[in-house]
């Protein structure tokens, strides 16, 4: 199966995920397969809220839009033709994906598959539905894909190279029984925001997204703010006030009150609005309903800071701080480019 064939095939199932968005689910007729698989699909993303109520309808149809967008014959060539992936000897490849957010392995499922390779993928039991389903599309679409896709929730065997994603501790144990192997292991990462002081309450609105779209449980949500000494906070909870309703979300709420009584009993100093915590730390990895923050004396020493702590660091939002610097609102919307750790998936396959 030539490249251009793979990439015609990933960009039918690109026009089957533009009918499910955040705001609506809008059936077309141009979509192949369509009666086959709507109604299903539609049907699913409701099982799979049930069975992780994290995935709310709005951010699976978040998800399923964000990947509509990308999955165009015109990207998917403009991505690939930066690499050749003409391979004469395919290998197998074996992906341990998140769970964290909907469909969060995706890119490392499409890098693979463009690439030529076959995969065995194991999921992770928080998100083990939809893949499975958009899989049985892209078959239905091209039928050699049948031969290259294999889920298992037993022990990984027969395989080649490997890329897991998971925490720093499960890092430890992917190292140790894949080290062999060529390999991506990914660990824990987070995402900062750099504020000045003078951004626009449309900046600051739109740094909610970053901050509350999939309840902050994506590496690439902000879950830090780096801030100049007298910062007036009020500026930001303003901004940000029109993401209340995320405490109605029963998770989200219990996270919220949980680690409200934990910071009080601790005598820890916090800021509050009824769903969002700020606190002083200098740690990245934020508890969920709560955003760390920390003082800078100067862009300069900022800067050597971020540069010391990078592995740590998957997204930097600012409105202007270096060329790495992401705008506000953007975290959640990457090219297909834009690797994880800035790690080159698709250099690191075409080399296997």
């Amino acid at each position: 199966m030539r490249l251009t064939q793979r990439i015609k095939a990933f960009a039918h199932l690109g026009n089957f995920l533009k009918q499910f968005r955040e705001d609506c689910i809008d059936k077309q007729n141009d979509v192949l397969h369509n009666e086959r698989f709507f109604e299903d699909f539609k049907q699913l993303l409701h099982q799979a809220e049930i069975h992780n109520a994290w995935f709310t309808q709005k951010n699976i149809g978040f998800a399923c839009e964000q990947w509509a967008s990308l999955l165009t014959i015109e990207k998917l060539e403009n991505w690939t033709n930066n690499y050749d992936l003409d391979l004469n000897s395919p290998k197998t490849v074996a992906i341990i994906m998140a769970g964290n957010i909907p469909m969060v392995g995706f890119h490392d499922f499409l890098s693979v598959l463009l690439s030529g390779h076959s995969v065995i993928l194991k999921q992770s039991s928080n998100d083990k539905l939809l893949l499975p389903f958009l899989t049985k599309y892209l078959i239905a679409v091209e039928s050699c894909f049948e031969n290259k896709i294999f889920f298992t929730q037993e022990r990984l065997n027969n395989f080649d190279a490997v890329i897991a994603t998971g925490s720093t501790n499960t890092a430890r144990y992917f190292d140790y029984y894949f080290g062999k192997h060529p390999n991506i292991i990914r660990k824990n990462r987070n995402s900062v925001a750099i504020l000045k002081g003078d951004e626009t309450p449309e900046q600051l609105r739109s740094l909610g997204e970053d901050i509350f779209r999939y309840f902050g449980l994506g590496c690439r949500n902000v879950s830090k703010l780096f801030v100049p000494q007298g910062y007036n906070f009020d500026l930001f909870f303003n901004a940000i006030y029109e993401w209340k309703d995320v405490i109605e979300k029963n998770k989200y709420a219990n996270n919220y009150d949980y680690n409200k009584a934990v910071y009080l009993m601790s005598l820890f100093d916090i800021l509050e609005n009824g769903f969002l915590m700020l606190k002083e730390d200098t740690s990245y990895g934020s508890p969920i309903a709560t955003i760390f923050y920390e003082y800078y004396e100067n862009e300069e020493t900022l800067t050597k800071k971020l540069e010391s702590d990078s592995s740590s660091i998957q997204c930097i939002v600012s409105d202007s701080f270096g060329s790495v610097s992401i705008p506000f609102g953007e975290t959640q919307k990457p090219a297909l480019m834009d690797y994880a750790d800035g790690i080159d998936t698709l250099t690191f396959l075409s080399k296997l």
